[in-house]
């Protein structure tokens, strides 16, 4: 099935490398979408730190994929599906979390990674959701076992992950206790559910979260800063307690004490969304689709969007990612409608 679709297209480049003034904006053909694809008309790509790493050459490309076109997730239209798909019609608003590509006004994604855009969601405010929900799910429940009554410590609780993480972990049941760097940020934690906003920056997370627990530890952790903090969120831990890293913000390498390890039977483990398959990642979306996407109907979810730039304003985008002061996700719009 097709609509009616223009030869060309404009997309953002990192083909140069480089910092943000290096993103082009070029013209390219639109593809056309093989077996087990579908091509999107893109409303929305939203904007993840692995842009970043990916345009500054920082992070390796999986297999398969080129530092060219950025963009992890998008949201929009199909425009047309490759032999084999099925359940997907023309003009169905969507959203797709992709290996890459979503800074364009067309994108090519596995027909297994598209996602309808929930019920109650913008289409162009869907763009916010794939990436992080993926991510959240797969680490805090399918792998951290996040469970109802259970106590978990996000850190960074205002970023793209922290807000999608304070969000699910509320709704399945979790008392939910965050990090942020600010006193607006920890306000905003708690408005979308957190029962406590530790601001690190003038505060000891580790005595903090002691304090809120009456010295037994946190159940959870979620944690992208590795580093330093890895002791730290031992420390924070209840007895069989586990951390669970998905960033590497202060380094890949420190020191921690193997011994409370042991003895209190601690675990630490982590995962990468990108190392995954397409057959995974799909696992991943179809537990969304059933579980999570529902609880947006009834108010229990929303994305978090601080801010929409223009496609041709993807340089202004980039350094507002790294500046590091919004809420929530920020978007590239390609004026779609």
């Amino acid at each position: 099935m097709t609509q009616d679709l223009p030869q060309s297209m404009r997309v953002i480049s990192a083909r140069l490398g480089g910092d943000a003034h290096s993103l082009l904006l070029e013209t390219r053909p639109v593809p056309r979408p093989g077996p087990g694809q579908v091509l999107i008309r893109v409303a929305a790509a939203g904007l993840n730190r692995g842009d970043i790493l990916q345009r500054d050459r920082s992070y390796p490309a999986p297999p398969g994929t080129e530092y060219d076109v950025l963009g992890l997730e998008v949201s929009g239209w199909v425009a047309e599906t490759g032999d084999g798909v099925t359940g997907l019609t023309a003009g169905a608003p969507v959203c797709a979390l992709l290996k890459e590509g979503g800074y364009g006004e067309y994108v090519l994604a596995d027909a297994t990674l598209v996602l309808p855009v929930p019920e109650g969601v913008a289409v162009v405010d869907a763009a916010a959701l794939p990436e992080t929900f993926f991510t959240v799910w797969a680490n805090l429940f399918q792998r951290g076992g996040l469970h109802t009554g259970q106590t978990v410590l996000i850190h960074g609780g205002s970023s793209g992950i922290g807000v999608t993480a304070i969000q699910l972990a509320r709704a399945f049941g979790a008392r939910v206790l965050c990090t942020a760097g600010s006193p607006a940020k920890c306000d905003a934690c708690l408005r979308l559910g957190a029962d406590a906003a530790i601001n690190y920056r003038d505060r000891d997370f580790v005595a903090e979260v002691m304090a809120e627990t009456g010295g037994q530890g946190v159940d959870l952790i979620l944690d992208m800063v590795a580093g330093s903090y890895l002791q730290r969120n031992l420390d924070a831990l209840a007895l069989e307690g586990t951390v669970v890293m998905i960033g590497l913000m202060e380094g890949m390498e420190t020191a921690f004490n193997i011994g409370k390890l042991l003895t209190r039977r601690l675990t630490i483990t982590g995962s990468t969304l990108w190392a995954r398959t397409p057959a995974q990642k799909a696992a991943i979306g179809a537990e969304l689709r059933t579980e999570v996407w529902p609880l947006f109907a009834q108010g229990r979810l929303q994305p978090v969007v601080q801010a929409r730039y223009p496609l041709d304003r993807a340089a202004d985008a980039h350094i507002a990612l790294q500046q590091g002061d919004h809420i929530g996700k920020l978007l590239l719009t390609m004026g779609a409608e």
